[in-house]
Formats: structure tokens, C-alpha cells, sequence
């Protein structure tokens, strides 16, 4: 909403400067955006009154004009518009002004006469579009004013970013209650007296939707001069709210919805066939709007129309055919309350955000389509002159919006300000807003009860009236205190790992974390997770986000094309957050009917060289066991066992390069390569990594033993064993760990080798041992021993040899 501050000053004399008013809408709740100057500087422009105007001898488009300026004698200026004319009053830029877009104004010679200055239009003053024409002035200016005094420009523009609770102050009326009550002022509200009917031309109405639309006025004026330019106050004042003049009944009509909130639309009469009806939309209909596209309704779109086709789409557009034109003699206006809901199901469908469109969305006050139609009548016949014919009504009160009655408690107000506020401050400030408290009871048990008037549609519950309270009150009048709260002592379960130190390892390791909607593009999903079924969206917000995921892999992808796309060459993300899936009884269907099991899971996404450039790093390429890596360090953080399978065949991982993850021995994820097809239909390079855990399986732990290091000497043994190709380390190392027991205190894999002197189908797997006993010294004897002992279980249990 923006408004010019010198016309809220004549709703409501608010004296104090723009700067501590804007503080005080703020703090009320109505968020000052921006505070600019109403006009561009204008400097050395001043009223001209043109005595004469001569053609150009030497110039057919030109015309030599003795100027009024207030100075000494009339000034001589060449200009070339087609208005200029003896009397006429227009801006004029003596010689040394600056325009707003620069331009110094010079004494110039234009085809041989000497031109003292420049008449100027809307245009090269910055207050408007039109180039082509000077820009007409009152005739009662003085002559050598100032412009900008004589415009009064020395204006300032406030937008405000409302709330779309806040409907009633997207106008002049509801911002001079607002102004008014805060400072203890009255508005004065301008005169908005009935316009008698003088002649008897009237359009039926007839309304099918009443749910739709509860009270429908219209109005016909005959005899109009459209040709008629709208007064320059007028015009400016749409133009510092951000609306540009168009024709002087258009022009009204959004001056009437700025002033009082109220949306209007004007129809040429003469286009009109039999009466307006108000009904919904029929299959197969059109209607082309006036913004020039055509739109199909149906029965779910509520319009205007006349006894042969749809004529506007209520509270949203009007229809090209039907609206004001240069030919227009006599024009039917409207003014109306629309449901609210109605209206933002067609402005969202069809995607038609109009200014009503935006306040019909957050309610308008049902009681004012008569105060808005008596006042554009009123300017209407001031402006374009015609004759008014009667007030044609169509209403329904059982569907018009019911005033709601609120109660609130005097203990549930203390309780949620804080501090107690004086009964009698609190009745004024309701009496203030217009509220009509009714007070009931006295101290705890006091209670105000509240009938709503109609411009308030915010106003439902008790906690809205605490608001309301403390708004006009003011926040900063509560007093800080540090409130006083028994806080229980957080506890960690002793077996899991808390997630945010999931998300700090993952950092550690090199990672950025990635925040990605839950709800993916179906396609990608079906790529990246085959056999899964995800829940579909009921309203998507686009085709890309219909689906819930099932896994976290299209958001992080998503993720790494955007930075690829942006030139970075080594990307490292991961996410922690919920998947969806069907409950085994689920059958499908949409996110709202489906009975859905969120599961929290943790997954990653890798691209590029494995460390950063650097003159004492190599640039090579990340692979399987880098991201083996980081998943083992990940899952180790609790102490538990961590350990790495084959991959059964996956549609998304590449054969040969991806794993399946057990925590403690229980299933949490896998991690791999993405698969050459997968890269391919996503448009990925071909090294992408990724892996997937479930978050309450990655972070399960042991409970941790602790035990002094042992004084005595270790003792280390290199074995070189011949296995199955199939035979994985970690089946190894298993069995070693159970035969040494307390003894082994190191084991590490050195060497793999397949190749001669080792058979066909076998591998080599070279296992250093480090054994060392926490009281006393090992002997030679006791280490042979045991390391027989578990060469004797590997070979029973894997068939494993001694390379000899």
C-alpha cells in the first residue's frame, strides 16, 4: 500500500514528522517498506502563463509563445507541442534548470529564434508518462510559482507492507483509524452525502451466486464526456500511490478504492445487453479480459454477466468489451461485496493478481459498496458531468459476513502481556478502534466482550484482542523482564549418537550442508528410486515439486547441478531430513489421504578432486574408498562396529563400485557411485558419489570401556594370507579379533595382491598384527602359539592359507 503523507494528513492533522509516524505505524504492526520524495528535485521550473502563441515562421511543428514567467517582461520560448495555446498555464524550465533527468535547461536558437527556456510535459518532469502534450496547470497558479510549491511535490511517498490480515488499512479511511487512535486524533472523513437520482435510467440486477456474491450495487450515469481529463489533484494523487491515470472514470474508480478501500469497475452501458446477472461460469465459456488474454471458465468461477455472455470476472478484472472508451456516453457502475474466498480461487487460478483481486482476497468491509458508490458518483458528475440515475441493489444479509463476538478474560490478557494494563486504557482503546466493549466483572474475573465491526476481518479470537491491545498500547511500554522457568537437565541416550554431531562430523570431513524441499519432481524420483511409490501432492506449488521424497538423493542432485552450473569443480553436500514412505497397509495416493512414515535419514552427494589445488597436492579424482571413508568415520562416531558388503544389484549405483553399510550389524545404508545411465539421464558428469544412511541406524553406539595403556613391550607379526576372492577383510579381521582377544591391540590390511604365485580366483591379503599384554611381557613362545591358533580358525572358517 503506498500512500502520499499530505493526504493522510487531510483524513486525520497528525503534526509529527514522517519519520517518527512511520515508527509508529510500525510498531502498530503496519510495516513502513520504503520512504521516498513524492516527486523527482525540480529545480528553476516555475508556472508559465502563455500570452501568445505565434507560428514558427521558419517551422511548421513549432510555435513562438510570449511566456509569463514573473520576471521583468515575458520570456520568448520556441516549443512544439500540439496543446500549447494562448492562456493555457503549463510547468516552464527557465534557463539554468535542471530537469530530473538531468537536462540543463540553455538559451538555444531553434530554426533561427532564440528560445529563453523550456515548456515542459509530465514527462520531462518525472510525474508522469505522457510525452506528447504539455502538462495543463490550474488556471488560478500564479504566474513565476515555484512547481514544486505549486504542485505541492514537496510530498513523501510511504509504502507499507501489510500483513494480509490487515485489509482494512489498504486504503486512506483505514489508515486515518489506524493514525487516529494511535494519537488520540479524530478523522475527518471527506463528505460521502447520497447523489439523488435526476434521471430514471437503471439496469436490472439479478445475483445466482448469493454465497458469492451477498450485496451487489450498480448505478447508471448517462450523458458523460469521457473526452474530459481528470483533475491534476486527482492524478497525482493516484500517481504518489502508485497508479497511473487512464481515463478520468477509471481514474475515479481507483481513487474511490484508495480513499475508502473499496473496489469498483466501470462498464460502457451501451455494450451492455438486457441487465447484469451475477452467476458462475458455464462449460465452454470465454472471456477475454483487459489485459488482452482469454480464459476458460467454468462452473467453479464466479462473473459478471449480461443476458448474453460473461462480462467481467467478479472482483478480479473487468472484460475487454465491455469497459469505458473514448466513445463512451453513458456508463452502469459497480460496486459489490465478493466473498473473499471466491475471489482468490479464480485470481490464483488463472494467475490475475489485480489491486481488487488483492483486497477482495483479504475482505473488504460489506458495509461500504453504497458510502463508495454515492462518492463516485459525486466525482464522477464533478468530473465527466451526465446525469445519475437511481441506486439498483441486489442483497442477501444471511450470506453478507456475520459480526463475530469475542470475549476476553482480564486474567488471560495479564497473562499473556505480562504486566497488568489499566481497565480504563484498555476500554478507551477499544472504544477507540471502534470495538464497543461491553465490560462485565471486576478484578481476575473481569471480562470485555467485544462486537466486531465489519471492516475488521482479523479480529476472531481472545489472543486477537490481546494484540489489538498491545499494539495501541505499545510494545515498548512493557516492561523487559528475564522470565523465570525450571529447565529440565537435557539428557543424551548412552546408545546414540545425537544428530547434530552427525552433521558436525560430516563438516569436519569437508562437507556443506544442503537444506532441500521434501517435496521432489516425480521424474527425478522415479530415476534415483525406481521401486518406490511416492505420495503425490494434492496442490503442488509446480509440476518439479508434486511428489513427496522417498529419498534424499533429487535434492541433493539438484544441489550439485546448481553448483556446477555456477563453475564449482569439487562439490562435497550433505543433508539430514526426512523421507517418506508408504506404511506397509498404505495403497498409494495423494500426501493428504495417504497414510505416510517419515524416516530420517542422511545422505551425501560428491564431485571432483579429492583435495583442494594446492602446489603439494595432486589433482586426482575422488573414488570408491574416499567416500568409504567418510561413511566409516561417520559411523564410528558412536563406537560400534562398522562394517562394508557387496552390493546386490542396484539400479541407481554402479556394479563393482557401491556397498552396502552395517552399523553394530544392523542394516544403515549404502554408498557407492552413481550408475553411468542414472549420470546420463540426470546430466551429471560420470564421478558423482553418493551414499544414503538411516540416521537412527548410523547412530547407534556402544557404551565405552576404558582401560590403562599397557606399560609392557608390544609385540608385532606380519601374516600373508591366501583367501577367496569373495572373502571380504572384514570377515578376516573378525576372526582374528574373536582368536587373539585381549591380546591384539592393533590390526591393519597393508597389502592385496592377485596375480602369479597366487591361484586363480584367490587373493593375497597382507595383515599386520601389533599383540601386547597389559601386565607382562610377551614371550615367543606364547605369541607363536596364539597366532597358530588363529591361522588354525581362518582356515577352518575361510579356508584361509599361509602364503608361503
Amino acid at each position: 500500500m503506498k500512500f502520499g503523507i499530505d493526504w493522510l494528513k487531510e483524513w486525520v492533522p497528525v503534526a509529527m514528522p514522517t519519520a517518527q509516524l512511520c515508527d509508529q505505524l510500525t510498531a502498530a504492526g503496519l510495516e513502513v517498506d520504503a520512504v521516498e520524495p513524492s516527486a523527482p528535485a525540480i529545480a528553476g521550473v516555475v508556472v508559465g502563463h502563455v500570452l501568445e502563441a505565434q507560428p514558427h515562421p521558419n517551422a511548421e511543428s513549432l510555435a513562438i509563445c510570449r511566456v509569463d514567467a514573473g520576471q521583468n517582461g515575458p520570456l520568448t520560448i520556441v516549443c512544439g507541442a500540439p496543446n500549447v495555446r494562448a492562456g493555457g498555464r503549463f510547468p516552464l524550465a527557465t534557463v539554468g534548470a535542471r530537469l530530473p533527468d538531468g537536462t540543463k535547461v540553455r538559451r538555444a536558437k531553434l530554426r533561427g529564434c532564440v528560445s529563453e527556456g523550456m515548456l515542459c510535459s509530465e514527462a520531462e518532469l518525472g510525474l508522469g508518462d505522457d510525452a506528447s502534450d504539455l502538462m495543463p496547470l490550474a488556471a488560478d497558479l500564479p504566474p513565476g510559482a515555484d512547481i514544486a510549491a505549486a504542485l505541492a511535490l514537496n510530498d513523501t511517498t510511504v509504502t507499507l507492507d501489510l500483513t494480509p490480515n490487515r485489509g482494512d488499512c489498504l486504503s486512506l479511511r483505514g489508515l486515518a483509524r489506524e493514525v487516529a487512535v494511535l494519537n488520540d486524533l479524530t478523522v475527518a472523513a471527506p463528505p460521502c452525502a447520497p447523489v439523488p437520482p435526476t434521471v430514471e435510467a437503471a439496469l436490472p440486477v439479478t445475483v445466482e451466486n448469493e454465497a458469492g456474491c451477498p450485496r451487489y450495487l450498480g448505478r447508471v450515469l448517462v450523458g458523460v464526456d469521457v473526452g474530459r481529463r481528470a483533475p491534476l489533484w486527482l492524478r497525482e494523487r493516484l500517481r504518489r500511490c502508485g497508479l497511473r491515470s487512464i481515463d478520468p472514470v477509471v481514474d475515479v474508480t481507483n481513487y474511490v478504492m484508495l480513499e475508502l478501500g473499496q473496489p469498483m469497475h466501470a462498464f460502457d452501458l451501451g455494450t451492455l445487453t438486457g441487465g447484469i446477472v451475477v452467476r458462475n461460469g458455464r462449460a465452454d465459456e470465454r472471456l477475454t479480459l483487459l489485459d488482452g488474454k482469454t480464459v476458460e471458465v467454468d462452473e467453479e468461477v464466479l462473473l459478471i454477466a449480461d443476458h448474453e455472455r460473461p462480462v467481467a470476472m467478479a472482483g478480479v478484472m473487468g472484460g475487454v468489451g465491455t469497459g469505458v472508451t473514448g466513445e463512451t456516453r453513458d456508463v452502469f457502475l459497480e460496486s459489490a461485496f465478493f466473498a473473499p474466498q471466491k475471489v482468490a480461487a479464480s485470481a490464483r487460478r488463472f494467475g490475475k493478481h489485480s489491486d481488487a483481486a488483492h483486497r477482495y482476497e483479504r475482505g473488504v468491509d460489506p458495509q461500504l459498496p453504497a458510502m463508495a458508490m454515492e462518492r463516485a458518483t459525486a466525482l464522477l458528475l464533478d468530473i465527466v458531468g451526465g446525469q445519475a440515475g437511481p441506486v439498483v441493489a441486489a442483497a442477501s444479509d444471511g450470506h453478507l459476513p456475520a459480526a463475530p463476538v469475542v470475549r476476553l478474560r482480564r486474567s488471560r490478557l495479564d497473562a499473556l502481556v505480562g504486566e497488568a494494563i489499566p481497565t480504563a486504557k484498555v476500554t478507551r482503546i477499544f472504544d477507540q478502534l471502534g470495538l464497543a466493549p461491553k465490560v462485565a466483572g471486576a478484578g481476575e474475573k473481569m471480562v470485555w466482550t467485544i462486537t466486531c465491526p465489519s471492516h475488521r476481518f482479523d479480529l476472531e479470537r481472545e489472543e486477537d484482542l490481546v494484540e489489538e491491545v498491545l499494539r495501541i498500547h505499545g510494545y515498548n511500554a512493557i516492561a523487559s523482564r528475564v522470565p523465570l522457568a525450571k529447565l529440565a537437565l537435557g539428557s543424551q541416550p548412552s546408545k546414540r549418537v545425537a544428530t547434530p554431531k552427525l552433521a558436525d562430523c560430516l563438516a569436519a570431513l569437508g562437507y556443506a550442508e544442503a537444506v532441500t524441499l521434501s517435496f521432489v519432481d516425480p521424474a527425478v524420483a522415479a530415476i534415483l528410486d525406481p521401486a518406490a511409490k511416492p505420495a503425490r501432492v494434492v496442490n503442488p506449488i509446480s509440476s518439479e515439486h508434486a511428489a513427496m521424497r522417498t529419498t534424499l538423493l533429487p535434492g541433493l542432485v539438484a544441489a550439485l547441478r546448481a553448483n556446477l552450473a555456477h563453475q564449482a569443480d569439487r562439490v562435497r553436500l550433505f543433508e539430514i531430513g526426512q523421507c517418506f514412505r508408504p506404511r506397509a497397509d498404505g495403497e498409494g495416493g495423494s500426501a493428504a489421504s495417504q497414510n505416510l512414515q517419515a524416516v530420517q535419514r542422511c545422505g551425501g552427494i560428491l564431485f571432483g578432486p579429492r583435495e583442494q589445488a594446492s602446489w603439494a597436492q595432486e589433482r586426482a579424482g575422488i573414488d570408491f574408498f574416499d567416500v568409504k571413508g567418510d561413511v566409516e568415520r561417520l559411523c564410528g562416531l558412536g563406537g560400534a562396529e562398522v562394517g562394508f558388503a557387496a552390493q546386490a544389484e542396484d539400479p541407481v549405483l554402479h556394479p563393482g563400485q557401491a556397498a552396502l553399510v552395517t552399523v553394530g550389524g544392523a542394516a544403515a545404508g549404502r554408498l557407492g557411485r552413481l550408475h553411468p545411465a542414472i549420470a546420463g539421464a540426470l546430466s551429471l558428469p560420470r564421478d558423482v558419489f553418493v551414499f544414503e544412511l538411516d540416521v537412527e541406524a548410523a547412530s547407534a553406539a556402544t557404551p565405552s570401556r576404558h582401560r590403562a595403556i599397557s606399560p609392557q613391550p608390544a609385540v608385532r607379526r606380519d601374516l600373508a594370507l591366501v583367501v577367496g576372492e569373495a572373502v571380504p577383510a572384514d570377515r578376516i579381521e573378525a576372526v582374528l579379533r574373536r582368536a587373539l582377544g585381549d591380546l591384539l591391540a592393533a590390526l591393519a590390511v597393508f597389502d592385496v595382491y592377485v596375480g602369479p604365485g597366487v591361484a586363480a580366483g584367490h587373493k593375497s591379503v597382507a595383515i599386520g598384527l601389533t599383540l601386547q599384554h597389559p601386565s607382562r611381557t610377551l614371550e615367543d613362545r606364547v605369541v607363536n602359539r596364539r597366532i597358530a591358533e588363529a591361522v588354525a580358525s581362518l582356515e577352518t572358517e575361510l579356508g584361509a592359507q599361509l602364503r608361503h
